[in-house]
């Protein structure tokens, strides 16, 4: 089995490139699941119902993760709390729209989804790892493999839950930082990790923000609008292959891909 997991979807060039470049990535690596961060989908903050359902019927993807932004847009709610096919960070209070984990079956077997956010730097109800142990102990005997997309902000946190869920879950993929690392790898007992899969958006930017107006921020500390780039988009992504043993994964395989801006 394959699970092809797609990092933070940025603005409309990131929905564009992830639109785009999908169809040639599935008849290339013949993904069983398509997996996809989309936090970011709606104007570089957050999703919409609208959106996410584009993402999931229209687009084809199996799971959308979420993160931080989850939030940002109202409208969504309802779809949170009814659609399975979407999890927000699991470690957010337990009456907030939405779930942090989802099962979805594909040929017979059964893949667990699981969204989590760190809390360095960045703010969660629960810790993570107590979370993460909480939810493996919910999905026990229900799944054959689980990808864990860990949105956090520090790399220390990032790779203390690779170690943490090692052997215990298929994949542990980090998002959040929108800039992929070159630490891809199958850790000691088969879980494959990453400790940023980077962003599918405009590179062209400051991690997804109009160059600019970035600098502009950064430099003057004043309040600096904020508008998504849309220069150089790529899409970058993992491709994890499982282990015939439950929970376990053979290999990991990044993939950074330029997108020409062409349909």
């Amino acid at each position: 089995m394959r699970l092809l997991f797609v990092g933070d979807v940025v603005g409309s060039p990131g929905r564009r490139a992830l639109r785009s470049l999908l169809p040639e990535l599935r008849e290339r690596h013949r993904p069983d699941w398509v997996v996809v961060n989309g936090e970011n989908a709606a104007g570089g903050l957050g999703i919409t119902s609208k959106l996410a359902l584009e993402m999931l019927d229209d687009v084809g993807v199996d799971v959308l993760t979420l993160g931080n932004h989850a939030y940002h847009h109202r409208d969504v709610y309802g779809l949170l709390d009814t659609e399975e096919r979407i999890v927000r960070p699991a470690n957010y209070p337990k009456g907030n729209p939405g779930r942090g984990h989802t099962v979805v079956e594909h040929d017979g077997m059964r893949l667990g989804v699981v969204n989590l956010s760190g809390t360095v730097f960045v703010q969660a109800a629960r810790s993570p790892f107590a979370e993460a142990d909480a939810v493996l102990s919910d999905l026990r005997g229900r799944t054959d493999h689980v990808l864990v997309d860990f949105h956090a902000e520090a790399t220390s946190e990032k790779v203390a839950m690779g170690w943490h869920l090692d052997g215990r879950v298929t994949a542990c993929l980090g998002t959040h930082t929108h800039v992929p690392t070159a630490d891809a790898r199958v850790l000691p007992r088969g879980t494959a990790y990453i400790t940023d899969v980077g962003m599918t958006g405009p590179r062209g930017g400051v991690i997804g923000v109009r160059k600019e107006q970035a600098i502009e921020s950064l430099r003057t500390h004043m309040s600096v609008r904020f508008d998504t780039s849309d220069e150089d988009p790529w899409l970058m992504a993992v491709l994890v292959r499982c282990a015939d043993r439950r929970l376990r994964a053979a290999s990991i395989e990044q993939l950074l891909l330029p997108w020409d801006g062409k349909a």
